[in-house]
This record gives structure tokens, C-alpha cells and sequence, in this order.
């Protein structure tokens, strides 16, 4: 069994908390990281009628890493119940977006103006070369612009 550091951040669950962790881990509903989640709080509760567990045979009745044990606990003993259940959030998108509000801008102006000569109207293909020649962004494709114009429709509707 991997050896654990003592257990620094103690877990203490009411009545209140103890019964929604069970009704999560009873219910089915959950997602899975939610359902695991609770489970190491509930095994963790120093008021267990059976006694707490410590890192190490929390990690090796779940199935998973002792680290995440302690990263869990700690999570509840520092930020609460709901931080130490749901997944951290993204502080930043994993690809910043190709047209910005700026871009987006141009993009209106763009569709608003006249279209080039020998043609209609508009078409996707055309805005993003427009785009493009205008320097506005490097490169965009024509399913961007599309994505980018739908979702302003859905803003002004």
C-alpha cells in the first residue's frame, strides 16, 4: 500500500452534508466524477459510524490515486462542498477564437456593405477573403464566418 502524509485537511460532514453525498452516490443520476467525488468525502468523515479511512485505502477501495484523494479533501476542507464535487472550471478557452469581438465588427461591415462586382450577394466563401484581404484576421475559413454570423443572428433574434 502506497504510505500517505498525515491527513492535513481533516473532513467533517453534518447530517445535511452526509445525506446528499449518499442520496448522490444512491440516485444514479450523477456524473461519474460527481458520484467518485463523494464517495471520498463520505469515506473520509471523521463522524463515519465505521470509522474514517485514510488516503491510502480510500485510493485503494476507488480505484484511483492517492493524490486525488488529498486534492479532493483539500478542496472541501479550503473552498466547500460544491467546489470539492464539480469539475474547476477553465480560466481560459483551450484555443483563444479566431474572430474576436473586433473581428466581428469588421465582419458586420463587411456583410452590410456592397458586394464585389459581378456578384449578387455575399456568400461565406467571399466574407472570409474579404476578411483576409482587409487584414483583419490571417486566416478564417468559410464554416468560421458562417458560425460567427449564425451566432450573431441568435443574439439579435
Amino acid at each position: 500500500m502506497p504510505s500517505t502524509t498525515p491527513n492535513q485537511y481533516p473532513v467533517f460532514l453534518s447530517d445535511e452534508q452526509r445525506e446528499r453525498f449518499e442520496e448522490i452516490c444512491r440516485n444514479g443520476h450523477a456524473p461519474v466524477k460527481k458520484f467518485r467525488h463523494a464517495q471520498v468525502l463520505l469515506l473520509s468523515n471523521h463522524h463515519r459510524p465505521e470509522g474514517r479511512l485514510t488516503g491510502g485505502q480510500i485510493a485503494e477501495t476507488l480505484g484511483m490515486h492517492i493524490n486525488t484523494v488529498a486534492r479532493i479533501r483539500k478542496r472541501f476542507a479550503q473552498e466547500g462542498e460544491a467546489p470539492a464535487l464539480e469539475r474547476k472550471q477553465r480560466e481560459t478557452p483551450p484555443r483563444q477564437p479566431i474572430i474576436d469581438g473586433h473581428a466581428e465588427a469588421h465582419l458586420v461591415a463587411i456583410c452590410c456593405s456592397d458586394p464585389p462586382d459581378g456578384r449578387i450577394c455575399w456568400t461565406m466563401q467571399l466574407l472570409a477573403d474579404a476578411m483576409i484581404q482587409r487584414r483583419v484576421v490571417i486566416q478564417v475559413s468559410a464554416e468560421t464566418v458562417r458560425r460567427a454570423l449564425k451566432k450573431r443572428a441568435a443574439a439579435v433574434a
